[in-house]
Formats: C-alpha cells, structure tokens, sequence
C-alpha cells in the first residue's frame, strides 16, 4: 500500500492555496531515495528546512537494490554521508567497518534503508515524480518565475497529485536509463525484438537461473568500463566451470588499448584489482576481443540465436546471448517545463561538463563542484547525484554527497558554506575515455574506426589507463 503525503507535508489542496508569501514554510522535494537523495534530506534537515523525499520504487534505494550483488569500489568510509551519520547516531545505528567493500545489498540494509527510517514520514514510496513546473506558467511564460513557486506533478497508487515547493532537487539518478547497444547511441535494428536475449545489468551469476542462461553458451559483453570488466571477470569464472562456454567482448574504440584500468597504480584499490582480475582472465583465454565494432543490426537466427552486424558490415558469428553495459543517461522528460542549460554533449548542467568530460577527466581528476556548477536558468531547480553527471561516468558518492551538502547551504542562506567546496578525491593517476576509442593512430594502433573488425588478440602490460563506463 503506497502511503499518504506525510504530515509534515502540505496535502495536494492545501499546497495548491499556498501563497507566495509563505514558501519558506513550504517543503524542497527530492527526488529519489538513493544515496544522494537521502543525503540530500539528511542535510536539509540540518539545516532547518523541511525535505520530503519521493521515491519512485517501493523502497528506499530502490536501484540499488536491482544491483545488489555488486560490490563497490569505494569502502564504507566514502560511502557515508556526515550529516546522515549524524542523524543516524542517535537512532543507535552502528557504522559498519570503515575499511570494508560492502556490496549493494549490505548498503541499502546496512546505510540507506536505516537512513531513510530516521527520516520517517519525510520519505513517500511509490511516488513517481511526472512533471516539474513553476506553478501557473508553462517554459515559455517569463513573468513569475522568480517569485512563484514550484509545482511537482506525482503519481501513485492513489492517483496523481500536484505538490507546491519552495525547491526541486533531482536526485533521481540515470539507472532507469541504460544506453542501447546500438553505436550510433539509438537502439540498433531489431534489438527491441530480441529483448529476451539482451541484458542491460551486470548478471547476477550467484542465481541458478541466471547462471543457467549463461553457463556454457555464446556471450557478446559490449562496453569498456567497470561494469563491462566485472561482467566479464563473473562470466570467466563460469567459464572456468563450464569450457563450452564463451565470451565476446566488443568495443567501438579502434584498439584494446587500456581498457583495464590502473592497477596497482589505482588509488582505488577495489577498482585497480577489477582491471587486473580482468586482464587475468584474458589472458587465460577465457576472452576475444572484438574491436572497432559499432553494432548497427541484430539478426535473430533460425536456431533463436543472435548475429550482431556493425555499421561497416562486418558480421559476427550468432551469440545466444548480449549483455550490454555502456553506460547511462538522464531521464529529462519531467523536466520538460522548467528551464535548464545544459551541455549539448553530456547533458549535465553547463558549468559542469568541463569538470566531467570523459575525455579529460576519470573519477579522480574532477575538480570540486557545488550549488555554483549545479544552479540552473530556473529558480530552486538543481541536478545532482548521478543525474547531474548526465552522460559522463565515474561518479563517485562522496561527490554527490558534497554537492547536497553545498546545495543545503545554499538554500538555507548560508552561501559562504555553499562556496565553500572542499573534497579531495582518489586518483587513478591516468585517464581515459570514449574520445580515444577512434582515434587513428594511436599510440600502440595502427587502425582506427574504420580497420577492420573482427578478433583480435588483447595487447596486455604495456598501457592501463582507466576507461569510462560507456564505450
């Protein structure tokens, strides 16, 4: 049973009637009860404001409950918000060990679910977020926009409901939105209709069934970044088990280069370890390289197996089954009638797609960022979380946790706090991205994007660089 508007909250009716004049006493509305969500309302709190969290799912950190099998890169310590410790405290909630990986199962019941109790009828689930106005004017209409209010259009099991707010924050994420396995960032043909066989998330192997589906069989992985890696360490260990079985690993740059990462120079050591447990087992043969291929069309064979073509025409042998993991986008659709500026490339917020470019920076090279990077065209409007990543990858917790905190601040009046952005991030020491995946010439390469695809042997030990979650 999806629960009622919290008390602390105006009712549909009574927001609609709410003046002008009184929006201080209205609540900011969050959107989504994830990390960056939760932390968000934790540091609201603190500061006097009232949050009332909207979450989609029928729980809090509802997606990361759909990867609960996987384990973090970061330690507990950077996945901890302070001002949600601070509120937990009190509660008698004990931090589990510091220096231990949880995975995501042990986050949501160990952190996230407690956190979202504290909160107590703050947090509203199965309230889906369906639009965000400013109330009374459409994008269009310039008069108002910096004096009424905000307007959120929710839906639930009870039906729809529009809530007055004094702010919007967006922390609702990009995993409701993976990237296609097309190459021209469009579902390549036919891939809707052989949905059954093409999985979006890193398989969950410790589940017999799932297991079944892939043990022994013809796998294609497509990606280049941490969750491709992980996909193929899990998929190599069942090749262990079961020698029928094998695994295509298909990436659109040119040339394999440095798609394990740092190693043992990855001030992540969890992420250095993935990349060398996957070099490992490339080198044990459990893996072909297939590169240079932009997926344009998937053929269903008579046998029910899939024949994967790239744009060039180059045609693989049919795989029985395709795990696509090239990363995510923002759902903007909701946001359709407020105003954003956002980077045409990455769709974050302007200021803040130099800081995040893929094609500069890893996790680590980002600089800190705040309310100045995330404010948007529209009043009270902020993107943050995943979400204000758009298209880039390698977020990292603790930078949302920074940017709700400095977002906090801000709309609590405290703008010298808001400025004040203080985080320092672990370095892998080396960068990457898509931006090299086509570069002709390249160091160690003597083919770009229009060599010839087809399998080819992975160069390993000379050049680990990170790359980025979508290929």
């Amino acid at each position: 049973m999806t629960p009622s508007l919290p008390s602390s909250a105006p009712t549909a009716a009574a927001a609609v009637e709410a003046t002008v004049h009184s929006d201080e006493t209205l609540p900011v509305v969050v959107v989504g009860a994830g990390p960056i969500g939760l932390a968000a309302a934790a540091h609201l709190l603190e500061r006097g404001l009232d949050p009332l969290v909207l979450e989609a799912g029928d729980e809090a950190g509802a997606a990361v409950a759909q990867w609960h099998h996987v384990r973090l890169f970061s330690p507990w310590s950077e996945l901890i918000d302070p001002a949600a410790e601070r509120l937990l405290k009190p509660t008698g909630w004990r931090a589990p060990d510091a220096g231990s990986y949880p995975t995501g199962t042990e986050w949501a019941d160990q952190y996230l679910r407690p956190l979202a109790a504290a909160l107590g009828d703050r947090v509203q689930l199965g309230a889906r977020v369906v639009g965000v106005a400013r109330r009374g004017r459409d994008l269009v209409v310039d008069a108002g926009r910096d004096s009424e209010p905000l307007t959120v259009h929710v839906a639930s099991a009870d039906g729809e409901q529009r809530i007055v707010a004094r702010a919007v924050v967006d922390a609702s994420g990009t995993w409701s939105r993976p990237n296609p396995l097309g190459g021209d960032g469009l579902p390549a043909t036919g891939e809707r209709t052989a949905a059954e066989r093409i999985a979006y998330r890193i398989p969950n192997l410790d589940d017999e069934p799932v297991r079944a589906r892939y043990a022994g069989k013809r796998v294609a992985v497509a990606g280049s970044g941490h969750s491709a890696l992980t996909a193929l360490v899990a998929l190599a260990a069942i090749a262990e088990d079961h020698p029928s079985t094998e695994i295509l690993w298909l990436l659109r740059r040119g040339t394999p280069g440095d798609v394990f990462g740092g190693g043992d120079a990855d001030q992540l050591p969890a992420r250095g370890a993935l990349g060398l447990r996957a070099k490992a087992a490339a080198e044990a043969g459990h893996v072909r390289t297939v590169t240079g291929f932009r997926t344009a069309a998937v053929y269903r064979e008579a046998d029910g197996r899939l024949a994967l073509e790239s744009f060039d025409g180059q045609r693989l042998d049919p795989v029985d089954e395709v795990v696509v993991l090239t990363g995510f986008r923002p759902d903007l659709n909701w946001l359709s009638e407020v105003r954003l500026d956002l980077d045409p490339v990455l769709q974050a917020p302007r200021a803040l797609a130099p800081l995040i470019d893929p094609n500069v920076h890893s996790c680590g090279t980002v600089y800190p960022h705040g309310v100045t990077e995330l404010s948007q065209p529209e009043p009270g409007v902020y993107l943050v979380g995943m979400k204000s990543y758009g298209r880039a990858p390698t977020f990292l917790a603790m930078t949302g946790y920074e940017q709700v905190r400095s977002v906090a601040a801000a709309l609590a009046g405290d703008r010298e706090a808001a400025e004040r952005v203080e985080l320092t991030l672990p370095e892998t020491g080396v960068c990457g991205g898509s931006g090299l995946f086509d570069e002709v010439g390249a160091e160690g390469s003597d083919a770009g994007c229009c060599g010839p695809a087809g399998p080819v042997e992975v160069t390993l030990g000379t050049r680990l660089t990170v790359g980025s979650s979508s290929s």
